[in-house]
């Protein structure tokens, strides 16, 4: 789904969404399954400080393919980026919002980078998640990821930050940290109140593990529409494992595993009950746009029947200078397989989401491959933009759009 109206049904009900950090497929599925247990919409997390235990590139797939066969509405979440690639790379395989961590610079640095974040999304179609003042981490690994010490979020600040990047949600720093908490957890409820007042957008908590039930409770009720959590889904899977170790002389890999998914399962489907967001997944659903891609078709033929060409040098050139361009999922090159089609060859070009279609057609490398290289190869050709559709049984709950869609065919 559409993070942002996710978001944003979250911020008007007055409940939040966790994001739920997922390190392999046993958490994916059991992310997925506590939201469904109690039918919440939820948030699959990636976080770039934990590529360093999978790979991106692998996983991201499965997130995805996941994500469309929920039974509850999902958005795909791009954590702590480092950088812009990192944002480019991310929406390429699918992430539909995106943050940019510049928390630790100066509030002038912060906004240049966040800003330039924005732009590279919003040409996407892709949301943004931007942070302002600092969460630390405590102990270990949380430690050595978030250094600093801890600085609250200033309302100054935080309204120059979002007149001048804007983002669609903030993150804010007023008490949490990454990891465990060493004693009782100190919010500091009166700056939360008095930002989300004034910002008027949805806020998210970082460091959400450690939190008592009435201060989730709330953190909802004061503009916060999502929560990140995964410090409690390791220590729990992570009781799983020694547990089951313990039980038995020489357990099976599967059973551990098959521990660590019911026991993260288990702590989804509570924090989604403290968050407020059980039950609320046929309203988001019905409140929501669907993510919905589209497919960039191009079928053509050779000049003089493709005599002179050698199509495979010619279709490798293109692959590499379209699938470049910021917001193309992938592109592929293929042949018809009847002689006396009207048309021999094709694109298949995958964008993230119909905005994709303008920034495409516009970008230099784009225009650059178009101009100088397929069009006087190939002058007989046609293009037509295809938004794809789920119609599974929940489409019709699952969008509020009622506007047809934006495909035009086009022979040029």
């Amino acid at each position: 789904m559409d993070m942002s109206d996710l978001l944003r049904h979250a911020h008007c009900e007055r409940y939040a969404i966790g994001a739920y950090d997922v390190v392999d497929t046993a958490f994916l599925e059991a992310v997925l399954d506590g939201a469904e247990g109690c039918r919440a919409p939820v948030i699959a997390s990636l976080a770039e400080s934990h590529f360093d235990h999978f790979d991106f590139e692998c996983l991201m797939p499965v997130v995805v393919d996941a994500a469309r066969r929920a039974r509850v509405p999902v958005a795909i979440h791009l954590d702590h980026g480092h950088s812009l690639a990192t944002v480019e790379r991310a929406i390429r395989l699918g992430c539909n919002n995106v943050m940019v961590d510049a928390s630790l610079s100066s509030l002038e640095d912060n906004i240049k980078a966040t800003r330039e974040v924005v732009r590279l999304a919003r040409r996407c179609g892709v949301r943004v998640e931007g942070e302002l003042g600092y969460v630390p981490g405590v102990e270990g690994e949380d430690a050595e990821k978030h250094p600093r010490a801890m600085q609250l979020t200033s309302l100054a600040d935080a309204e120059r930050y979002i007149a001048e990047t804007p983002v669609d949600c903030l993150a804010i720093s007023i008490g949490t940290v990454h990891g465990r908490l060493r004693g009782a957890p100190r919010l500091d409820f009166e700056r939360l109140s008095a930002l989300s007042s004034a910002l008027h957008i949805p806020l998210v908590i970082h460091g959400g593990t450690g939190l008592s039930d009435d201060q989730y409770g709330m953190l909802a009720a004061n503009g916060v529409a999502k929560i990140n959590y995964f410090t409690g889904l390791a220590d729990a899977a992570a009781r799983s494992i020694v547990e089951e170790a313990e039980s038995k002389d020489s357990p099976a890999d599967t059973a551990l595993i098959h521990g660590v998914r019911g026991a993260v399962r288990a702590e989804v489907e509570r924090t989604c009950r403290l968050f407020g967001a059980a039950g609320r997944a046929g309203a988001a659903s019905a409140a929501c746009r669907r993510w919905r891609e589209v497919e960039h078709v191009v079928v053509y033929n050779l000049r003089d029947g493709g005599q002179n060409v050698d199509w495979s040098a010619f279709a490798a050139q293109g692959v590499e200078a379209l699938g470049a361009i910021p917001g193309v999922r992938n592109v592929l090159a293929g042949r018809a397989l009847r002689t006396d089609a009207p048309y021999l060859l094709c694109w298949l070009i995958r964008f993230a989401s119909p905005e994709v279609v303008a920034s495409y057609r516009d970008h230099p490398d784009h225009v650059g491959y178009a101009d100088k290289v397929f069009r006087p190869t190939a002058p007989d050709r046609v293009t037509i933009d295809f938004e794809l559709v789920d119609v599974s049984g929940e489409e019709e709950k699952s969008s509020l759009s009622t506007q047809p869609p934006t495909s035009s065919g086009t022979k040029r």
